[in-house]
């Protein structure tokens, strides 16, 4: 009779696989939690004490670890091993049903103490997974839960070869992704002072093409992990590309920045326009006017839900390659599916936030820590002699998200909420300001302006003057900050020190 072994911290499913197995005429032996879970189910299972002659040592962390175990799974299927088993009066395993102690788990709920960390660190359960993949010429690895149906067919048809080596695949890619949370905790998190880094990824999506059609791409997550892709919903619409989740990425990220209602709209991973209002439609209508042309075939991101009104209102602009939103009312889907059969409408949650960022380069890794821009005014500092207004200080609050969103150099020129100008991705921060001052064509006037570095020259806070900023936030930081402070008294400009930098590169 064929024989499994069963040993799993999560128990989902498990008595109806058991049972399976057991009408399909399988042998179980079985450990601890997952034999009182069969036994109190009346299923039949031997105690892995039986098999072994000794009981669980050391408060369980000794259970498998004993010869009659991996003997039983290490054996490859010819006459010496078989010969050398029947020796030593071993049987061996034909299949492994395993999923290890949830360490990622303990390790994120809050309070839990090192040492019940630690004890969540499996050994058993990696040791007999990798046995058994190993010797995936005859054994079958079972650790997911989910394929115990798909098992449970492939035994009734009478054919498990067909599974052994890609669940040996997801085995091995199990236990690396195990080891790999374990190390990242042992880091403390900061690994930019780490040895090494171990990162175990998951494919999470299909994507339609690269940056450019020719070009094959996939979304991956860390295992164990997930962000807004993976739970969100597509109400209708192509299929996505890798630039429409990179933009699309950004564009939900800033648009969160804001409590209030905002609208966002992304053009090549930059904003083009950004509002934020009383109601989600006025945030709609003032975020497409700040830049017209350049939302054609952007994404159009919200914080609050669209409703039939707001949906209106987008389908009578120009397309969008993307709408995404936290919900939609019905009508508002019935507008959207009605015409643009291309336009993706998304439903997602709010995006989280990683601790690190990393970016290819020649034969590895930049890895830095994700630059937090939220904090509102904390750090700031008036510099110049006149101090902002409260209006003053909004926009300037708007402006500086906006901008730490934008790729370097940036500029943007904010008033009454909305980035009516935005000036990214210059070698010189002069012309920058300049693009900005050009697409805000004097309707920030009276607003605020912000730049993502320190000005090295007084000339780009000259600019900012020539476009009607009459309040100016940047980190501050110069050799010449007293320059810069000094023209900006000349022109009656409030400035404010953040003592932060926001490059994108």
């Amino acid at each position: 009779m064929p024989r499994a072994l069963l040993s799993v911290s999560d128990k989902t499913g498990l008595t109806d696989f058991a049972r399976g197995l057991r009408d399909a005429g399988w042998t179980l032996v079985s450990t601890g939690g997952t034999l009182a879970a069969l036994h109190g189910a009346g299923i039949e299972a031997t105690a892995v004490e039986e098999l072994t002659g000794f009981p669980e040592l050391l408060d369980g962390r000794v259970k498998t670890l004993h010869p009659r175990v991996h003997a039983g799974l290490l054996a490859r299927d010819t006459d010496a091993h078989r010969a050398e088993l029947a020796g030593h009066g071993i049987e061996p395993f034909d299949m492994v049903v395993v999923n290890l102690y949830p360490f990622r788990e303990t390790a994120a709920r809050a309070g839990a103490s090192a040492a019940e960390i630690t004890e969540n660190i499996d050994i058993g359960g990696p040791a007999m997974i990798r046995a058994a993949a190993k010797t995936h010429e005859r054994v079958l690895t079972v650790t997911d839960p989910a394929d115990y149906g798909t098992v449970l067919d492939a035994i009734r048809q009478g054919n498990t070869e067909e599974l052994r080596r890609p669940f040996a695949r997801k085995a091995f890619a199990h236990t690396a992704a195990y080891d790999s949370a374990i190390v990242r905790w042992l880091d403390g998190g900061d690994v930019t002072e780490a040895p090494s880094l171990h990162l175990t990824l998951e494919r999470s999506a299909s994507l339609r093409y690269g940056e450019n059609p020719h070009q094959q791409a996939a979304a991956f997550r860390e295992e164990g992990q997930g962000g807004w892709l993976d739970t969100m919903t597509q109400h209708k619409g192509s299929g996505l590309s890798y630039l429409n989740v990179f933009d699309t990425d950004a564009a939900w990220r800033l648009v969160h920045e804001f409590t209030e209602p905002a609208c966002v709209i992304v053009k090549h991973a930059n904003p083009c326009g950004v509002a934020v209002r009383d109601s989600i439609a006025e945030a709609y209508r003032l975020t497409f006017d700040c830049d017209p042309r350049s939302a054609f075939g952007g994404i159009v991101a919200f914080n609050r839900e669209v409703d039939a009104a707001m949906a209106e209102q987008v389908m009578a602009n120009a397309k969008a390659d993307v709408l995404v939103a936290p919900g939609y009312s019905g009508e508002a889907l019935a507008l959207l599916g009605a015409r643009r059969k291309a336009m993706r409408v998304l439903e997602a949650a709010a995006p989280g936030r990683s601790a690190y960022e990393l970016r290819r380069i020649d034969g590895g890794w930049l890895v830095q820590e994700s630059d937090s821009v939220g904090g509102g005014r904390d750090g700031w500092k008036a510099v110049t002699a006149r101090e902002p207004s409260a209006a003053e200080l909004a926009d300037m609050e708007v402006a500086w998200t906006v901008c730490a969103y934008t790729g370097s150099n940036a500029i943007v020129l904010a008033k009454d909420g909305v980035a009516w100008g935005i000036g990214a991705g210059q070698q010189s921060r002069v012309d920058a300001a300049e693009i900005a001052a050009d697409k805000a064509a004097g309707r920030a006037a009276g607003g605020a302006c912000a730049s993502d570095a320190f000005y090295p020259f007084r000339d780009g806070l000259d600019a900012a003057a020539a476009a009607g900023a009459t309040a100016v936030v940047q980190p501050g930081g110069s050799v010449r900050d007293d320059e810069v402070i000094g023209a900006a008294d000349e022109h009656g400009i409030a400035m404010v020190f953040t003592g932060r930098r926001h490059f994108r590169h």
